[in-house]
C-alpha cells in the first residue's frame, strides 16, 4: 500500500496511528520524541487522494468525513503531520506538487480589479454573524500583538492597532490617512477617535463596507471617517499616511509593482506608510492547493526577498522592518477556541461541511505559524530619507504613552 510506504518514511518525530478502511491499524513511530495522534480513513478512495495530492486531498477528505481524527483532535493529528513535513518527511509526489504550485503561481495570482472583487467576496462576504462568533469585538481579522504573551484577544488586537499607529508617527491632528483593505473599519475608527486623523478606508467587500459605515455613524465619527467600495489601484488623492493591514496577501505577486507605485504616488512628500502582511521565512513558494481553492483564491503570502526588491525599484525608502514570530499562532489559537465554542450556532448558519472546512483552515493556519515557516512582517515606508527621526524611540515612546493612558483609564473605571 503506497500510503503505508509513505508514512513509514515520513514520520520521523512522534507517533501517528492510522486505522485503514479494512479495519487494520498501523502505528508509525518516529526515531525522535514528539506528539502522538491517530486518524481513521474510511474509504480507499481517501487513501488514494492523500497519496496523489496530499496538499488538496487532506482538507477535502476531512470535509467529506473520510479522514477523521482517532481518539484525539484534528489539531493533534495535524501537529504530528506538520512537524514531520518540516523535518524533511513527505514524498516525491508532494514535492512535485509544491514545484507545480510554484511554477504556476503567477497564473493563480492574476488579480485585476474584477477578479480581486470576486476573490474578496469568496471569503469576506460570508454571513457577517460568522465573524462575530470567533473574532474579537472589533472584528480584527489579522495578526494580533502579544508583547507579553498572556494578553486576551481583545487586548492583543488593541495593542496591534497601537503598535501600527506608533509606526505611522501621527504627530499632528487632522492627518489624512488611507486605509487600504479596511475590513470592518476598526483601524480607521481608532485612528480617527484616538489620534484625530481623517481617514478613508477602502475595501472590496460589500459586507464589510456596510458594517464599517454603520460603526462610523454609531460612534459619531462619520465626519472624520469615510468608507468606500474601491480597488486600491483606483486611488489618486495624496494623503499624509497610508496603512494596510492583512490586505497585501491578496495583491498577487505580479501586481507588487503596481501596488507600491500606488503607495508612492498616494503619499505626500513627507508621508509615511505601514504595510502589515503575512509572510514566509523559507523563501518564495506557492499557495497550498486547498487554501487556494476553498479559502483565499488568488492569495499568496510572500517572502521578504520577493517584496523588498520591488520596493527598492519603486523609489520608496524602507525605513523599518519588523518580523512578528508566533503572534499569529497565538491569535488563531484564540479564534479556533471561539469557533469551537460556537460551532453549533455556526452549523445552523451554514452546515457541517462548512464547519469542517473552517476548522481545517484554522488548524492548518495555526500550525503553519508554529512549525512551517509562517510569520508576519511590518514594513514602514517613506518617500524622503529625512522624513522620520534617526532612531526608533518615537515609536516606542508613543506606544507606551497610549498604553499607559489606557491602563489608567481602566484602573479609574
Amino acid at each position: 500500500m503506497m500510503l503505508h510506504w509513505i508514512l513509514s518514511r515520513m514520520i520521523m518525530r512522534g507517533t501517528l496511528t492510522v486505522r485503514y478502511p479494512d479495519g487494520s491499524i498501523r502505528r508509525y513511530q518516529g526515531k525522535f520524541p514528539g506528539p502522538e495522534a491517530g486518524c481513521a480513513l474510511t474509504t480507499w478512495a481517501a487513501t488514494r487522494r492523500l497519496v496523489l495530492n496530499p496538499g488538496l486531498g487532506l482538507g477535502e477528505c476531512y470535509m467529506d468525513g473520510t479522514f477523521q481524527p482517532l481518539d484525539c483532535s484534528l489539531y493533534e493529528v495535524f501537529d504530528v503531520l506538520a512537524l514531520n513535513l518540516m523535518e524533511g518527511g513527505g514524498h516525491s509526489i508532494e514535492a512535485f506538487m509544491e514545484w507545480w504550485r510554484y511554477a504556476k503561481r503567477h497564473l493563480d495570482q492574476i488579480n485585476p480589479a474584477s477578479r480581486s472583487r470576486r476573490n474578496v467576496a469568496h471569503h469576506y462576504d460570508l454571513n457577517g454573524r460568522l465573524y462575530s462568533l470567533f473574532l474579537d469585538r472589533d472584528r480584527q481579522y489579522s495578526c494580533a500583538y502579544f508583547p507579553n504573551g498572556n494578553e486576551t484577544l481583545e487586548e492583543a488586537q488593541l495593542l496591534k492597532k497601537r503598535h501600527i499607529a506608533a509606526k505611522l508617527k501621527l504627530d499632528r491632528p487632522d492627518l489624512s490617512v488611507l486605509d487600504i483593505g479596511c475590513g470592518w473599519g476598526g483601524m480607521a475608527l481608532m485612528l480617527a477617535k484616538d489620534y484625530g486623523c481623517r481617514v478613508t478606508g477602502i475595501t472590496l467587500s460589500t459586507e464589510q463596507l456596510e458594517v464599517a459605515r454603520q460603526r462610523a455613524e454609531e460612534m459619531g465619527l462619520s465626519d472624520r471617517v469615510r468608507f468606500e467600495l474601491m480597488d486600491y489601484r483606483a486611488w489618486q488623492q495624496p494623503v499624509d499616511r497610508i496603512v494596510s493591514v492583512g490586505m497585501f496577501e491578496h495583491v498577487g505577486i505580479g501586481h507588487y509593482k503596481t501596488f507600491f507605485k500606488t503607495v508612492k504616488n498616494a503619499l505626500k512628500e513627507d508621508g509615511v506608510a505601514l504595510i502589515h502582511s503575512i509572510g514566509r521565512s523559507d523563501g518564495p513558494g506557492g499557495t497550498n492547493s486547498w487554501i487556494q481553492k476553498y479559502i483565499f483564491p488568488g492569495g499568496y503570502s510572500p517572502a521578504l526577498s520577493e517584496v523588498v526588491p520591488v520596493v527598492e525599484k519603486s523609489g520608496l525608502w524602507v525605513t523599518d522592518i519588523e518580523i512578528l514570530r508566533l503572534h499569529y499562532a497565538r491569535t488563531i489559537a484564540h479564534w479556533r477556541r471561539r469557533f469551537a465554542a460556537n460551532r453549533d450556532t455556526i452549523q445552523a448558519i451554514y452546515d457541517e461541511r462548512f464547519c469542517r472546512m473552517f476548522e481545517f483552515y484554522l488548524v492548518a493556519s495555526e500550525l503553519y505559524f508554529r512549525h512551517m515557516g509562517g510569520m508576519n512582517f511590518q514594513i514602514q515606508l517613506t518617500r524622503k530619507l529625512e522624513t522620520l527621526p534617526l532612531s526608533r524611540d518615537y515609536m516606542i515612546d508613543n506606544e507606551r504613552e497610549k498604553n499607559t493612558i489606557n491602563a489608567q483609564v481602566l484602573k479609574d473605571a
